[in-house]
């Protein structure tokens, strides 16, 4: 009687622990599934301007107090969107960092807007060691005569363009990468205005890169260097002009005119007519 009395509240101590666990595990799910919302990370290590394809993310869930903004649920929203910088594996998928709907894959596609991509010839010397890599900022400095005439004219350098973004080197455009690359051409992203004045100034003398911090934003004005800076010698001052010599003006007294004269006799008395 005892044994029965025994299993008897084993057996519902069984069951009501089996019941509140399973309750609690319903629980949990439904709370959990309230709380979290399906986000498009990437798959794997994607490139800027690539196309994106449901291959390439996969969407996970996240806690929905803190979900990025621009945030995507589904990768076939993405379908076809080019990134305009580099994502790692499990990143999220933003809006800020996809080019525009309907951009095609490449480099025109991170170009920012308003902006112009320029391409300079470069060596190991130009191109800063080859440590002008996709992602950083240089300045641009030419080497031309100075003076109307090119050839009589004093050797200077000076700094024509400031903080100019490196899109590119050669064909690789992978801004993750921070190992050197000795190229013989680097894309740089630059205004109108600036465009015009860097293809002004590779005609007209040698051009070299300076690198510089990312996070410099100062912007210099300098005179350039030249011969006479560099060596501490005195700048020549130029005389000023003289002022022009007024121009004397010799006036000529105007010889009298030919005239033809006659004699006329009146009674005893003469006279002469000129006319």
């Amino acid at each position: 009687m005892k044994n029965r009395r025994a299993l008897s509240m084993l057996a519902i101590a069984m069951l009501t622990g089996f019941a509140a666990v399973l309750f609690a595990s319903r629980w949990l799910i439904q709370t959990s599934s309230g709380t979290t919302v399906p986000v498009t990370v990437a798959a794997d290590d994607i490139n800027l301007g690539q196309p994106l394809n449901e291959a390439m993310v996969r969407t996970i869930n996240w806690p929905r107090d803190s979900v990025p903004p621009g945030a995507f649920a589904t990768p076939k929203s993405l379908d076809g969107r080019v990134v305009r910088t580099s994502l790692t594996r499990g990143e999220p998928v933003l809006e800020s960092k996809l080019a525009p709907v309907g951009t095609k894959g490449g480099l025109s596609a991170v170009i920012g807007e308003g902006r112009r991509a320029i391409t300079v010839r470069v060596n190991d010397v130009v191109g800063v060691a080859g440590f002008a890599l996709p992602g950083n900022y240089v300045d641009v400095i030419v080497n031309t005569q100075q003076g109307a005439n090119h050839n009589d004219g004093q050797s200077i350098s000076k700094i024509v363009l400031e903080k100019i973004l490196v899109l590119a080197v050669a064909q690789q455009v992978n801004r993750d990468d921070t190992a050197p690359k000795v190229v013989n051409a680097v894309t740089l992203e630059v205004t109108p205005e600036q465009a015009e004045q860097l293809d002004l100034a590779r005609s007209v003398g040698t051009l070299s890169l300076v690198l510089r911090n990312q996070v410099d934003h100062d912007m210099l004005k300098t005179d350039g260097a030249t011969k006479q800076t560099l060596l501490g010698q005195p700048v020549p001052v130029p005389l000023p002009a003289e002022p022009p010599k007024p121009v004397k003006v010799k006036y000529h007294a105007r010889a009298e005119a030919k005239r033809d004269c006659i004699g006329v006799l009146s009674g005893v008395q003469g006279s002469q007519e000129c006319f």
